[in-house]
């Protein structure tokens, strides 16, 4: 095993459209449990546009009933630094597929807002958010119910681009993250903020995603080059939602089918 190995869970699907509905069961049953036991759901959304489908069937009308909406709270995992009205913005996309199809109180939307011109401010604003939300103290982490990720073709998750500086901060919960290849800024969740979420879940789909995919779950740790690495969770459920395109270069894939 790869020095660095955790323990995660492989699911197999067909394809992107079985892959949204496993991952909207799991949405509705954590969401639902959640709510039972303490009353409310913290979930951070992930864009691009694999999570596309789930947001629609969340919205559906086969699970729009499922979910008590008044009790979620949406937070977003990583945002670009646009006006939130942008075509390229996450919560955007968020916000026309999904949050303005059922009825959460637009209280309930913690929106990052990446659009402020200083990216530092920003970054510490959202981060002054979350930690308001969850009314933790300065040294404590948040710990969401769920967390949602992507993956990039070469590694990168939520905007933990390799080489970053993101990937070295161990202290704060948010962080202003300037891409070089991108020449760009990015708001980003930290590390050791995702780590403590209950449960974590990757959804991954296309034959470009096989290589990196396979070099993520099965090579050398090094996460510097592959952030989705720095990905364990303290005490939770980490869960890869893979379609068979993605999977298709793991060793002995088809025992995760």
């Amino acid at each position: 095993m790869p020095k660095g190995n955790i323990k995660h869970e492989i699911l197999v699907v067909a394809g992107h459209d079985e892959l949204s509905i496993k991952a909207a069961k799991e949405f509705v049953r954590i969401a639902v449990d959640s709510i039972q036991i303490k009353k409310n759901f913290t979930v951070v959304l992930s864009g691009g546009s694999t999570p596309t489908g789930l947001y629609k069937l969340l919205a559906s009308d086969d699970y729009r009933e499922q979910v008590p909406w008044p009790n979620v709270y949406f937070f977003w995992g990583d945002e670009r630094c646009v006006p939130p009205d942008d075509k390229e913005s996450n919560y955007n996309m968020a916000r026309q597929i999904l949050l303005d199809k059922v009825p959460i109180p637009k209280e309930n939307n913690f929106r990052m807002p990446a659009d402020q011109a200083d990216h530092a401010q920003a970054s510490a604003k959202y981060e002054q958010m979350i930690r308001t939300f969850f009314h933790t103290k300065t040294e404590e982490i948040p710990r969401f119910d769920l967390i949602l990720l992507g993956m990039g073709d070469d590694g990168h998750t939520a905007s933990l681009f390799p080489g970053t500086p993101a990937l070295f901060e161990k202290k704060r919960c948010v962080t202003e993250n300037y891409i070089e290849k991108l020449g760009l800024y990015r708001l980003t969740l930290t590390v050791p903020l995702i780590n403590q979420a209950k449960n974590i879940i990757f959804l991954i789909s296309g034959e470009s995603k096989a290589p990196v995919l396979k070099k993520i779950l099965e090579g050398e740790y090094q996460p510097q080059k592959l952030p989705s690495q720095f990905i364990k969770p303290v005490d939770g459920r980490l869960l890869f939602i893979v379609d068979r395109a993605a999977a298709s270069k793991l060793t002995n894939f088809s025992k995760y089918c």
